[in-house]
């Protein structure tokens, strides 16, 4: 019996994608079948791609059948190597060049205020998501993806952090659980990642072992002399809390690595967990919520909020983010780029902050020059925590251009 393996989608609604049919044989070359709506501009292109592919592989038998619904060279790629990986078995990788404007680092404490999660499966929502110029761009590769569609999306991942630009967001990659998300850390960790999403933490333990597995590939590329994305820059890792044990072990989790960044909480399984339903309420999750928040100050890292499923009502939205806020996150998943205006709004300084925060570092810096050890404002005394903390309202502000011009210089000059 003929050896057969389809990979990628087709049918209504499907762009930017295509449907790859391998099929083994034992003579005859490489047939190669195209369907294309561009097949008269890029259809040679392609055909020169498929069959680089084949050659690259060793595949010298085969018929090769190409649904092209206006896929891109790295769906393309993807879709075929993942064809042929289902059915000869080799640890050789085909890849695209990575991407000038993609190399680039992101630090610690950088704004985390809007997450945007993309399906790791479905090209035509990444291709163009960083002109929405969200904090970070999230490759789901776990719920969002069909358990029958899970390995050839990391092909598709993988390529896409190579060769899709993200227009400065964060190059975010949420793996799946247990054994197969540490399978799928050899997909991304030596591709351009900037920082991983650890799906339903409920231990310490669950950390370390894709800590464990991080430094295994980036030792094992070394040693190879392999081209590393990633030498030298941490990859960042933010555990996501989604059950009740997770938030009993939230500061453990918090505290279990240099390289945790931020605490997210996800509401939907962590109700689910409890027995419970989602509301707009949220009476349900605000011990879990307040959980997170001072677990995640404790540590020293971010406290980031669940996504809000409606994303056709920016009002409730809206008054999501300020209860957000208000609880002491940093920021909060969203699912549609419409959601992003919004939450950046809501969680930028609002201008009583900002003037609240210019008086105090104004303030303190004028105690500097006169030599003044202790500094009031009003009948407040100001300690340095405190100048922290405005001085990182300021610099917000400033990027977020809410400071008027003389503010700003009156903060350059400080």
């Amino acid at each position: 019996m003929a050896e057969v393996a389809t990979t990628g989608n087709k049918g209504k609604g499907i762009r930017s994608d295509c449907f790859v049919t391998l099929e083994l044989t034992t003579e005859g070359g490489i047939n190669l079948q195209l369907e294309s709506k561009v097949g008269v501009m890029f259809g040679e292109s392609i055909r020169k791609l498929a069959l680089e592919i084949m050659k690259f592989f060793g595949v010298e038998h085969a018929n090769l059948k190409i649904e092209d619904l206006g896929a891109l060279p790295l769906v393309l790629a993807s879709r075929i190597e993942a064809a042929v990986k289902r059915l000869v078995k080799t640890d050789k990788e085909f890849l695209l060049p990575i991407l000038e404007s993609n190399k680039y680092n992101t630090t610690r404490d950088r704004n985390r205020f809007s997450r945007l999660y993309l399906p790791g499966n479905s090209p035509a929502l990444m291709i163009n998501a960083g002109i929405h110029h969200p904090d970070g761009i999230i490759l789901d590769l776990e719920d969002a993806v069909a358990p029958e569609k899970k390995f050839e999306a990391r092909f598709l991942v993988r390529n896409a952090l190579r060769s899709i630009d993200f227009y400065g967001a964060e190059r975010m990659v949420r793996i799946n659980q247990g054994e197969r998300g540490i399978e799928d850390l050899d997909y991304i960790i030596p591709h351009n990642v900037n920082l991983i999403l650890l799906p339903k933490c409920e231990t310490p333990d669950q950390v370390n072992a894709v800590n464990e597995k991080i430094t295994e590939i980036v030792n094992r590329n070394s040693k190879t002399g392999s081209r590393f994305t990633n030498h030298g820059s941490p990859i960042w890792i933010m555990p996501i809390i989604e059950s009740a044990l997770g938030v009993i072990n939230a500061y453990s989790i918090a505290s279990s690595a240099d390289n945790v960044v931020a605490l997210a909480i996800g509401l939907e399984d962590y109700t689910a967990d409890l027995g419970t339903r989602r509301t707009l309420e949220g009476k349900e999750s605000f011990f879990a919520r307040s959980m997170v928040v001072n677990a995640a100050r404790a540590a020293g890292i971010q406290p980031i909020d669940s996504v809000f499923s409606d994303v056709g009502d920016m009002d409730a939205l809206r008054e999501n983010v300020i209860n957000s806020k208000a609880l002491g996150f940093d920021g909060m998943g969203c699912i549609h780029p419409r959601q992003i205006k919004v939450i950046h709004e809501a969680f930028a300084p609002a201008s009583e902050e900002i003037e609240k925060a210019r008086k105090i570092v104004f303030a303190f810096h004028e105690a500097e020059k006169k030599g003044l050890g202790v500094v009031a404002l009003g009948s407040k005394m100001i300690d340095p925590p405190v100048v922290k903390r405005a001085l990182n309202t300021i610099n917000l502000a400033v990027k977020m251009n809410k400071l008027a011009e003389n503010w700003r210089e009156t903060y350059e000059q400080i």
